[in-house]
């Protein structure tokens, strides 16, 4: 059987965005359709990085479900694991795109999506349990059957490194954040690793300040707890150290994939067994190339692309400081 470096189990769809910017949607007359989902994208990200990944998720039986197969394949993404289910269709998510912070975003998959329908008795859980990575995010665990396939998922794994949760909160899936925080505190306990947001933090385990909600998820036995502070940057902490790096400065054009870019490049960077400073740079700069493009899976850089963006902000950075030297003297 195959090993995987990622199983990634979650949210995919289609992205239906626009090609006509600062307007609203029933303005706009351009769309493309892109392959979507958090999950997916994760997925997609670190396959780009040349690591074997796989999907856990269910689409429609419809044409969109047949487009994300042949999509996930010719990202080099195995499909294996991407079952069809009878009913709801393969879900759609629209969004708006107003530069450089606003990015609405309209999901059509209610009453449930197929991603929500997969089964404790469907994953793969041999696959899930040798993989290096296993990444799930919060999404999965709004709705049954898709919560109890998430925990028997965890059993399975047994809490071994790296056991991720992406902390992505949505509040359109959720009847209320207490519900949110209930489930994901039960999620911390088989998981190692958690990445999100301050007010994905706040719904996980009630803080906003990084440093303490760090604090808090290292609290519940997490192992390494990322932070994403927005224009402040990004904190990382463990038992041992903790890291913060600084945003990297693009001209935004779509924010919605850089998060899902961050995490595909985190993958990369822990199973590269990178220092934790290196990993937060290079996930950091992977996400501000995706901000600055319009898709999400598609927009996924290569190593390459993101060293060489980093070895030029190296070579300014150096090039200021030599100036400043000199205007000393």
């Amino acid at each position: 059987m195959t090993t995987y470096d990622l199983v990634a189990m979650g949210r995919c769809g289609v992205d239906i965005y626009p090609l006509d910017h600062g307007v609203g949607l029933e303005d706009v007359r351009r769309f493309e359709k892109f392959l979507g989902g958090s999950a997916t994208n994760v997925s997609v990200a670190a396959a780009r990085y040349g690591r074997r990944t796989a999907i856990v998720t269910r689409t429609g039986r419809d044409p969109f479900g047949r487009y994300i197969h042949r999509a996930l394949r010719e990202f080099n993404v195995d499909d294996t694991f991407v079952t069809e289910v009878d009913g709801p269709p393969t879900p759609v998510t629209f969004c708006e795109v107003f530069p450089p912070d606003d990015f609405p975003l309209y999901f059509y998959r209610y009453p449930i999506a197929p991603d929500l329908m997969i089964t404790a008795d469907g994953i793969p859980t041999d696959a899930i349990r040798d993989a290096a990575v296993f990444w799930a995010t919060v999404t999965g665990l709004s709705q049954e059957p898709s919560r109890s396939a998430h925990f028997a998922a965890w059993q399975a794994r047994g809490r071994r490194p790296y056991t991720i949760l992406d902390l992505d909160y949505r509040p359109m899936f959720w009847p209320d954040p207490a519900e949110a925080g209930a489930q994901v505190g039960k999620a911390l306990e088989h998981v190692t690793v958690a990445v999100g947001n301050r007010e994905e933090c706040q719904v996980a385990v009630g803080e906003t300040d990084p440093r303490r909600a760090a604090d808090a998820l290292l609290e519940r036995g997490i192992e390494l707890a990322i932070v994403k502070q927005g224009p402040k940057g990004v904190l990382a902490a463990t038992a041992d150290e903790r890291v913060e790096v600084p945003p990297f400065p693009v001209t935004v054009v779509n924010g919605l994939g850089a998060g899902d870019a961050f995490g595909g490049a985190l993958v990369h960077g822990l199973l590269s067994g990178w220092d934790l400073r290196r990993v937060l740079r290079f996930a950091n700069v992977a996400g501000a190339i995706v901000a600055s493009r319009l898709e999400c899976s598609g927009a996924m850089p290569t190593q390459a692309e993101v060293e060489s963006v980093l070895a030029g902000r190296e070579a300014t950075g150096a090039a200021s400081a030599g100036q400043g030297q000199e205007e000393r003297r």
